[in-house]
C-alpha cells in the first residue's frame, strides 16, 4: 500500500447511505469521548412523546451534516471555487463539531442549566479547549465557524440560512419523526451552489428548490419542534429542573450525578464559563442520561411538587395546552390556579409549576441577517426576496408569535 493512499473509516447513515470519514485528525475528532457525548443527546429532546421514532441523536446529526460539507465542498470545487485541502479539513471540522456543545435534550433545557448561555458559545468554548489539547490543529475551523476567516462562504457553509447544519437536520428530523413536510432536495440544492465575490450563493434555476427547503423549515416548525403536546413536556422538564434547584437552596436533599447537582446548585453565566475550567468539566460530563435518571428518582421524592411533576413526566401524563393568537388573561391564569388548589395541597406561590402560561415563536427566513442570494445567467445577484415568485418571502420572514396556556387536564372535570 502505497503512502499516499488515504484510509477510510465508514458509517452507515439511514438517510445518505455510506458515510467516508478519512482517518486522521477528523476520525480522531469523533473518536474523542467529548464528541461521543453527542451520541447521549437526544436531537430533538422530548418530541419523541408525540413522534415515537424520534429517538436520533446529535451524534448522527454531526456526521450527516459533514456528510453534506463533503458534497458542497466537491461541488464549488468542481466549478472553480478555489478551497485548498487544508480549507476542505477545516470546513469538514468546522460542521463536524458545531453541535459540541449542546447539553442534556438539546434546546429544551439549552437557557435552564446555565443561565442565557446559547449551545454555540459552548461549542466554541469545547473547540478552543480541544485546540490546546491539539497543538493548534483546529485553528482554521475556529476561524471557520466563529466566522473570522478570510473566506467568508466557508463560515456560511457551516452557518447561515443555507447552511448544512439546517439542511441536514430538516431532511433527519423529518425521516425520523414521518412528517413528510420537512423533505427537501438537498441533492439539488448543494448542486446549484456556488461564489460570487466571496458570497455563497445559489444559481437562480435553483429558486424553487430554495422556496421548498423555506416551506418546508416553516412546516416542521409548528408541526414537530412545537407541537403543542412537545411544548407540554419539554416545559414540564423545565418546571421539574427549577423545582429541583429550589429545593436544593432550601437545602433540601436531591439525588442527582455529580455533574447535574454541580449545575443545580448554581446559576452560571456566560462569564464564569469562560473564567472557571470546572464549569466546562462538569459540562462535558453531563448528557440526557444524568436528567432522565435524576426525574425517574424524584418520581420517589418526598417534596409533593417535584414528586408530582417527575410523574407526569416520566408516564406521559402531560398538561392540557392551549395555543391562540392572543396572550391569555391573568382573569383566566388566576381562575385555573384558584382551581388547582381546591384539588392540590400546595401553597398559591407554587400554583405556576402546574398553572402557566407563555409564548412560541417562529420564523422560517430573516432579511435582516445573512439574506440568500440568486446568481442569474449573466452572474449578476439578486435578493431572494426581490425574485421568488411562488411565494411571498416577506410572509416567510415576519415572525409568528402564538401564546400557550398549559394546565393539569384534571381541572376540566
Amino acid at each position: 500500500m502505497t503512502a499516499s493512499l488515504k484510509k477510510f473509516k465508514i458509517f452507515n447513515d439511514p438517510l445518505y447511505g455510506f458515510i467516508s470519514v478519512p482517518e486522521g485528525l477528523i476520525f480522531e475528532l469523533i473518536d474523542n469521548p467529548w464528541f461521543q457525548r453527542l451520541r447521549r443527546i437526544q436531537q430533538l429532546g422530548l418530541t419523541n412523546m408525540v413522534y415515537s421514532g424520534a429517538n436520533h441523536t446529535r451524534f448522527q446529526h454531526a456526521l450527516g451534516a459533514f456528510y453534506l460539507m463533503q458534497q458542497a465542498i466537491d461541488t464549488l470545487s468542481g466549478k472553480g471555487v478555489e478551497i485548498s485541502e487544508e480549507e476542505s479539513e477545516a470546513a469538514f471540522i468546522a460542521i463536524l463539531l458545531h453541535d459540541i456543545g449542546h447539553g442534556p435534550f438539546s434546546h429544551t433545557l439549552e437557557h435552564c442549566l446555565l443561565s442565557k448561555v446559547h449551545h454555540e458559545t459552548l461549542s466554541t468554548q469545547i473547540m478552543h479547549a480541544l485546540n490546546n489539547e491539539l497543538g493548534g490543529a483546529l485553528k482554521m475551523a475556529i476561524s471557520i465557524y466563529e466566522g473570522t476567516y478570510s473566506k467568508k462562504f466557508l463560515h456560511q457553509l457551516v452557518s447561515s440560512q443555507l447552511d448544512m447544519d439546517r439542511m441536514d437536520y430538516l431532511m433527519r428530523d423529518s425521516f425520523f419523526t414521518g412528517v413528510s413536510e420537512g423533505v427537501i432536495g438537498s441533492d439539488r440544492i448543494i448542486k446549484m451552489l456556488n461564489v460570487v465575490d466571496d458570497q455563497l450563493v445559489v444559481e437562480a434555476k435553483g429558486i424553487y428548490s430554495i422556496e421548498k427547503f423555506l416551506i418546508a423549515r416553516r412546516l416542521m416548525y409548528w408541526q414537530v419542534y412545537l407541537h403543542k403536546t412537545v411544548v407540554a413536556a419539554e416545559f414540564n422538564l423545565i418546571r421539574i429542573i427549577d423545582r429541583a434547584r429550589e429545593l436544593l437552596k432550601d437545602e433540601i436533599k436531591i439525588n442527582g450525578s455529580d455533574p447535574l447537582l454541580f449545575f443545580l446548585k448554581r446559576k452560571i453565566t456566560i462569564s464564569e464559563l469562560k473564567t472557571n475550567p470546572e464549569v466546562l468539566q462538569n459540562f462535558l460530563r453531563l448528557d440526557d442520561h444524568d436528567v432522565l435518571s435524576a426525574v425517574k428518582s424524584w418520581t420517589n421524592h418526598s417534596d409533593y411538587i417535584l414528586r408530582n411533576l417527575s410523574i407526569n413526566l416520566i408516564n406521559r401524563r402531560l398538561n392540557k395546552i392551549y395555543i391562540h393568537r392572543k396572550p391569555f388573561s391573568r382573569n383566566q391564569i388566576d381562575e385555573l390556579e384558584s382551581k388547582l388548589l381546591k384539588h392540590m395541597p400546595i401553597e398559591k406561590e407554587d400554583a405556576h409549576y402546574f398553572v402557566y402560561s407563555d409564548r412560541i415563536q417562529n420564523r422560517a427566513y430573516s432579511q435582516s441577517i445573512d439574506e440568500i442570494f440568486l446568481m442569474k445567467k449573466d452572474t449578476s445577484l439578486v435578493k431572494l426576496t426581490d425574485d421568488a415568485d411562488l411565494l411571498n418571502i416577506s410572509v416567510l420572514s415576519e415572525p409568528v408569535v402564538k401564546y400557550f396556556l398549559t394546565f393539569p387536564k384534571f381541572l376540566l372535570k
